[in-house]
């Protein structure tokens, strides 16, 4: 390792320690009650996440969308955990009670073999120890010193400014490699039907750039036709007539 990549990697990782801290006005949300997210996600499942630090501003800023970080469930038995690229610890497992709490949305593939799904995650661990890509840090730092207005679509080239060490990722990218790793598609083929409308080229060129695993957002898993939606409170039953409404507490918040 040169002297300068050594300065760099320092640099990197006090950037990084900055960058993951909450900024002080946000809170997490959660919309799922954390035994009903337990009992509802399985292996295989993205995990998507509404993250509330300085970098996941940056991100949920370039993406124009509420998800900033994504997590895959490897492993549905009791104490479920998530598989994740932290910026700061970089490929490793959690416990998915790290994110029990948070605002979150399962993003379910359909169609796997069990087969299928074991060689998946097979991958997916293989990756543990692998470090999050520093550069990518550098790149996204710059939105929080200013939010610059970059056109929409230029906004998903920037996540294309990482190292490209196949050993270092990001967290949807390490998620996307996973899938197509048993060529599971996350984002369908386009074509062009009005090639005289500029607006519809451009996205179709934006869109082609984004084939590569290391180019995707958290945000793709959720508008990917290709994955369910699962919202744990509809799956176990929820009915609206036995919604509790606190009048007394809307009254309070009213006055």
């Amino acid at each position: 390792m040169t002297i300068l990549s050594s300065v760099r990697e320092v640099l990197g990782r006090r950037l990084a320690t900055y960058l993951s801290k909450p900024i002080k006005e946000n809170f997490h949300m959660s919309t799922c009650d954390p035994e009903c997210l337990a009992a509802t996600i399985r292996k295989g499942d993205i995990l998507l996440v509404e993250g509330v630090s300085r970098f996941s501003t940056a991100i949920k800023y370039i993406t124009q969308s509420t998800w900033s970080h994504a997590t895959l469930c490897i492993s549905n038995e009791k104490g479920q955990e998530l598989l994740e690229a932290d910026v700061l610890e970089g490929v490793r497992c959690v416990p998915l009670s790290t994110y029990a709490s948070w605002h979150t949305r399962i993003c379910r593939p359909v169609g796997l073999s069990d087969e299928e799904i074991a060689a998946m995650l097979t991958f997916a661990t293989d990756q543990i120890g692998h470090q999050y890509d520093l550069k990518h840090t550098f790149d996204l730092a710059r939105f929080l010193i200013q939010a610059p207005p970059v056109p929409i679509k230029m906004r998903r080239s920037l996540l294309a400014l990482g190292s490209g060490d196949p050993t270092k990722a990001i967290c949807s990218s390490l998620i996307a490699r996973v899938f197509h790793s048993v060529n599971y598609p996350i984002l369908p083929e386009l074509e062009i039907n009005d090639k005289s409308n500029p607006a519809q080229i451009n996205y179709n060129k934006e869109y082609y750039h984004i084939r590569h695993h290391s180019l995707f957002a958290p945000r793709d898993f959720d508008i990917s036709p290709y994955f369910q939606i699962i919202k744990p409170t509809l799956e176990h039953g929820f009915d609206p007539h036995q919604f509790n409404w606190r009048h007394d507490v809307e009254d309070s918040l009213i006055k």
